[in-house]
């Protein structure tokens, strides 16, 4: 029952709060109703654990931008930076380090994975730094297309207006077309 996600070096991702989700379809949960059969559950929780798989993928494209298959130190410093967030170098082999598998001081997709499949490190206030960094509005307490259009665009990751707009409303639980920082905090867990 281990408390930390990785060795120290590789902590400095956690306790920077800036660990990456994905974008994730909201949960419809049927209660008792025999509209869906065993067979859509199976292939809907199939869809979903490919479309997690490719999402993943496109996440490790945006950070290997030489598109060799790896993530070098000074790629993972170049996303840290692109996002306003200072990295050194040492601190990016250390955390590759960590999760390097195959010795080579890289990492490679399936060490990427593990990497997002880490569930330790986000505390509520890193929680909230992350949230803030989505604010166009900045104390407004809210994302709004605009703003999460502002920031993928600085991550490389150009979205029209509309498609922000849907998806905020995958996680807009109350229907007000912004995310508070409950409907965020319920998109990243």
């Amino acid at each position: 029952m281990g408390t930390e996600c990785f060795p120290k070096p590789s902590r400095w991702l956690c306790n920077k709060g800036l660990r990456i989700s994905l974008h994730k379809a909201k949960s419809t949960k049927s209660s008792g109703s025999a509209s869906s059969s065993p067979r859509s559950n199976v292939s809907s929780r199939a869809s979903k654990e490919r479309s997690r798989e490719d999402e993943l993928k496109d996440v490790f494209c945006h950070f290997d931008v030489d598109k060799d298959g790896k993530i070098s130190a000074l790629e993972l410093k170049a996303y840290f930076a692109s996002i306003g967030e200072y990295m050194s170098y040492e601190d990016a082999q250390g955390v590759i380090d960590d999760l390097d598998s195959d010795g080579d001081h890289m990492l490679d997709f399936q060490d990427f994975v593990k990497l997002m499949d880490s569930k330790d490190g986000t505390s509520e206030d890193e929680l909230k730094k992350v949230f803030e960094k989505f604010e166009y509005e900045k104390g407004s307490g809210r994302i709004t297309p605009k703003g999460l259009q502002s920031m993928l665009n600085r991550l490389g990751d150009s979205k029209s207006y509309d498609q922000c707009v849907v998806m905020i409303q995958t996680y807009d639980i109350d229907g007000d077309g912004e995310l508070d920082f409950h409907e965020f905090h319920q998109m990243m867990s």
